[in-house]
Parts: C-alpha cells; sequence; structure tokens
C-alpha cells in the first residue's frame, strides 16, 4: 500500500523528504550497536577495493580471494559468507577499509528513492536507519493506511 503510495508521488518530491529525514535520522543511531547490515547482506567487491584490502591485510590478492571472495566466471567478485568475515560482534573490523556498498547502505542518500523502493523495504525490519526514516516518510509525505 505505501509502495503503490510512493509510486504516485513527485519523485524529485520524495526524494527530497527522504534526504532531510536521512540526514535528522542516521546520526541519532549508531550502527555499531547493530551490525545487521553486516549479518544479512551480499556485498559485491571491486578489484580496486580487494587491492586496497589486500594491502590492508599484508596479503597478496590470491591468497585474499581464496579465503574471502567468491568470483564468477565473468570476473564479478563478491564476499564469500554471509555473515561478513569482517563483523566482529557488532562492528567491522576493516571499517577505514570497508567496501564501497557497505559505506553507501542504506543508500537513502541517494536519488531515485521510489526506483529504488522494493530493495529498501526488504531491509526495513532489519535497519534501525531504514525503519526510522520510512516511518517519517509516511508522516511527512501524507500516508494514511
Amino acid at each position: 500500500m505505501f509502495r503503490s503510495f510512493l509510486k504516485k508521488q513527485d519523485p524529485g518530491e520524495i526524494d527530497r523528504l527522504v534526504h532531510s529525514i536521512n540526514n535528522e535520522i542516521t546520526p541519532k543511531i549508531d550502527c555499531t550497536k547493530c551490525g545487521n547490515c553486516c549479518k544479512t547482506l551480499m556485498i559485491n567487491v571491486t578489484p580496486e577495493e580487494s587491492e586496497r584490502l589486500a594491502t590492508h591485510l599484508e596479503m597478496t590478492i590470491p591468497d585474499l580471494k581464496s579465503k574471502y571472495i567468491e568470483e564468477s566466471l565473468q570476473g564479478k567478485m563478491i564476499m564469500n559468507t554471509i555473515p561478513c568475515h569482517f563483523l566482529g560482534g557488532t562492528k567491522c573490523t576493516i571499517y577505514e577499509e570497508r567496501f564501497t556498498e557497505c559505506r553507501d547502505f542504506p543508500h537513502l542518500h541517494k536519488d531515485n528513492f521510489t526506483d529504488r523502493l522494493f530493495g529498501t523495504l526488504m531491509y526495513y525490519a532489519m535497519c534501525p536507519i531504514i525503519f526510522n526514516v520510512v516511518e517519517e516518510l509516511k508522516m511527512q509525505s501524507g500516508f494514511h493506511g
């Protein structure tokens, strides 16, 4: 119902609302007390990120790939376990070297929120930031469900 409602709204206005709400809510949430994204996300890894991480971990790239990364025949790389190897309790043990997808999650700072709604709502119950942003968006957008 909420997805249908949002699809009928002006996408630019929804992006403006989501960005504003996200900027207010995200600083109030301590992700290191949660770590749910690290427990559930499949993370894509770029060649540059694998090189940077190998250097950080003082490993060769082949050793890094063998231990942490699965590579498709087309050369696409993903972390080979869920939860992430680098999750220690609820904190990232390679935080400064974390992957772009980790840095960008939950992607609420990006435009085209309504086009990414399905993926965002998949994590509604898992991510406190998404939950709180969506609940506030319901109020600010005039949704009555």
